[in-house]
């Protein structure tokens, strides 16, 4: 790498010399890899999913629920032959697929891992959804599944939030690709997605028309083979206290009542929903280093 221009933020920084915007070097760093049992069931069919919790992240979340390895850099450095390794542990400990949460930075190191240990599992690629076209081309049939959110369909509130004010169109054009390269979503006999598309939604609290908007944006791009939808109740605010004052409070039921009703309003019915008790500590590990 000379310079890094893998996403949408093309921060044009050599990481070399410095970091990129995403805070990394030139290497990749992660802070876990195991097993995770908090993904959906159609990517787990009740087991668990391998998960690699990358460091480092090219948004810049105020709310961020893994502030400690996004923002604050916990983590340690990782070669493309021990990910590669690791992939093997993780199959062999049981697990339904390999799961790179936030790789996008390291997008190019990933590739090398993958093309010299394609896992037998599918490999779903969990991203925030700020993904440059050209880089997803770079990984065409390397992952299986792709898992990107869709944060916001306003750019205002894209800038206020996560500093990229060019998030809605930079995000649609990504899950585009990813539609264009997976054509449509295919499941197993056991109902497990194996192939394709499944758009995860975080619902704000004080942010229910974005919510709403964002169903309305992905609705009418996208059919239902296309992509799968989960629309996530589960934000939990961080310890310290956030200058956006609903961000400071979980989501209310009758918040999150608002979005179910509007999911079925739009007739939407390849959607995974939670309870509102999801908003727990259960989602966010312990980022302790192990399994690397």
């Amino acid at each position: 790498m000379s310079r890094c221009n893998l996403c949408p933020r093309r921060c044009d920084a050599d990481r070399e010399q410095k970091p990129g915007y995403c805070l990394q070097g030139p290497g990749m760093k992660a802070a876990l890899a195991g097993l995770h049992f908090g993904e959906e069931p159609c990517l787990t069919g009740g087991g668990a999913a391998g998960t690699v919790f990358f460091s480092g992240c090219n948004l810049g979340c105020v709310y961020c629920q893994n502030r400690e390895i996004s923002r604050e850099n916990r983590g340690k450095p990782l070669s493309v032959t021990r990910l590669a390794e690791i992939f093997d542990e993780l199959t062999d400990a049981g697990a339904e697929c390999i799961d790179l949460v936030t790789p996008t930075h390291f997008s190019d190191l990933v590739a090398e891992a993958l093309k010299k240990n394609k896992p037998p599992v599918p490999v779903v690629w969990n991203s925030g959804g700020y993904e440059s076209v050209e880089t997803l081309r770079s990984l065409e049939g390397l992952v299986d599944v792709w898992l990107p959110d869709y944060k916001y369909a306003d750019p205002a509130l894209a800038g206020r939030l996560s500093f990229a004010p060019d998030y809605p169109e930079a995000a649609l054009a990504a899950i585009g690709e990813m539609v264009r390269q997976t054509k449509k979503n295919v499941f197993d006999a056991d109902g497990k997605l194996v192939k394709g598309v499944l758009v995860r939604h975080l619902v704000l609290p004080g942010f229910i028309e974005n919510t709403l908007d964002c169903l309305d944006a992905l609705t009418s791009r996208f059919s239902e083979e296309q992509i799968a939808l989960s629309v996530m109740s589960q934000y939990t605010p961080p310890k310290k206290k956030l200058p956006v004052e609903s961000l400071n409070r979980r989501l209310t039921e009758e918040e999150y009542g608002k979005v179910l009703d509007y999911i079925y309003l739009l007739g939407i019915e390849n959607v995974w929903v939670q309870e509102l008790s999801s908003a727990d500590a259960f989602y966010t590990p312990d980022f302790d280093l192990s399994g690397l």
